[in-house]
């Protein structure tokens, strides 16, 4: 082959694997919701935020939520603990991290707050099936907010 070849194929396919990359990084950060575990690497790395990453498991089966709420103003990220009854081990870890129950809540759930930013923390149980969920709110707006995909104020 000659090298004229060579470089036309090796542009094609580097132009292609860009292109790939872009189309994948473009559905994940454009999508309405997403539906994951731990082992689906790529959507686990890309929307889950550090405070769910680190939060003790408190059950065997685990699955995460991601909602853009309202465009790239608000995200909704959840962690469902299925089987699990006692989510006193989650409110350590919360309190650990610098987050305080808060004395109302706008839905029936548990809700906690860190001082430092605007995100809600919700901690519902359901009694059937056994569950135990924990929820992150997070709005976009103020300066102080870093997105939880690398950005700040999209």
């Amino acid at each position: 082959m000659s090298k004229r070849i060579i470089v036309r194929i090796s542009s094609v396919l580097v132009m292609g694997l860009i292109l790939m990359t872009i189309w994948i990084f473009c559905k994940l950060f454009f999508a309405g919701a997403a539906y994951y575990t731990e082992q689906d690497w790529l959507e686990y790395r890309f929307y889950t935020p550090d405070l769910l990453k680190k939060m003790p498991r408190i059950s065997d089966k685990i699955q995460f939520d991601f909602v853009n709420v309202t465009g790239p103003d608000a995200h909704v990220f959840t962690i469902h603990f299925y089987g699990a009854t006692d989510s006193s081990v989650i409110r350590n870890y919360l309190a650990s991290e610098g987050y305080e129950p808060q004395k109302s809540c706008d839905v029936e759930a548990e809700c906690w707050k860190n001082i430092k930013s605007d995100e809600v923390i919700t901690i519902a149980k359901y009694a059937s099936p056994k569950e135990i969920f924990v929820q992150i709110y997070q709005r976009f707006g103020s300066s102080d907010m870093e997105h939880p995909m690398g950005k700040k104020d999209l």
